[in-house]
């Protein structure tokens, strides 16, 4: 039977994220709230979200390790509790919140698929980012010698608890903003299908990005490295599946 939840990872956020976790209760969906080293005044508003609704939970990190890390944290609870399947959404806002239902029915109806968000961006979004986030894409075809990763950096998608923590674990994935980018790609390689969501994403003026230009960067430009060394060896099987399946095609929409 299909248990569906939502992590949330929160890293000083406290002014946003009571109203995701709202939209998510609205939902039915049980949440797992990831305090990734927050500060006093957003960890005493997790504890309160907490203390209101026993469907809330926080799963505490005692330093700020990173996007990556937390997202870990809160799949291996929420299977630990039982779920089958973990809606990943960030706390800041940005996702369009009325879209959740589109990807917990998508995932209901393609149990298999990792369901992931293809971001429709508005006029909020930094011209800068955009442009780094199509330098990603052109990247991400390479690693994967295919068109088929629409969007990688997209951080609202469910995921099938057992099938995405068997690689987290046994590969080498990115610890923060690297995080999202590096795991789709292996998953790709392993053959595992995604199934793409058209979702608004908005850049609040007022919203915290903890996206550090020079950091990140630098994480997701070794990243890219490691993806393309891997890929050269992948390259035969990868080109051979995608010869296979190049009559019917193997990803899908909503």
């Amino acid at each position: 039977m299909s248990r569906h939840c939502a992590v949330v990872p929160v890293y000083d956020h406290g002014a946003t994220v009571g109203r995701v976790v709202a939209e998510l209760r609205r939902h039915a969906l049980p949440v797992f709230l990831v305090d990734d080293g927050s500060g006093a005044e957003c960890a005493a508003v997790l504890d309160a979200l907490a203390t209101e609704d026993t469907d809330v939970r926080v799963v505490r990190l005692a330093r700020n390790s990173g996007k990556g890390c937390a997202v870990r944290a809160g799949l291996e609870a929420a299977l630990a509790a039982g779920f089958t399947y973990a809606l990943q959404i960030d706390a800041d806002g940005q996702h369009a919140l009325g879209d959740i239902p589109r990807f917990v029915a998508l995932s209901l109806q393609r149990p298999q698929d990792v369901v992931c968000g293809c971001p429709q961006f508005d006029a909020s979004v930094p011209r800068h980012r955009l442009y780094l986030r199509y330098l990603t894409h052109v990247m991400v075809w390479v690693n994967t010698l295919s068109l088929d990763v629409r969007d990688a950096m997209c951080g609202f998608r469910v995921y099938p608890l057992e099938q995405v923590l068997a690689v987290i674990r046994e590969e080498g994935l990115g610890r923060r903003m690297d995080f999202d980018v590096d795991l789709l790609v292996r998953l790709h390689w392993r053959g595992v299908p995604l199934s793409w969501v058209p979702t608004r994403v908005t850049y609040p003026a007022d919203g915290v990005s903890h996206f550090r230009l020079v950091r990140d960067n630098a994480l997701i430009t070794s990243m890219h490295t490691r993806l393309f060394f891997g890929m050269l060896w992948r390259a035969p099987r990868l080109l051979a599946r995608r010869w296979r399946f190049a009559a019917t095609g193997s990803q899908a929409s909503a």
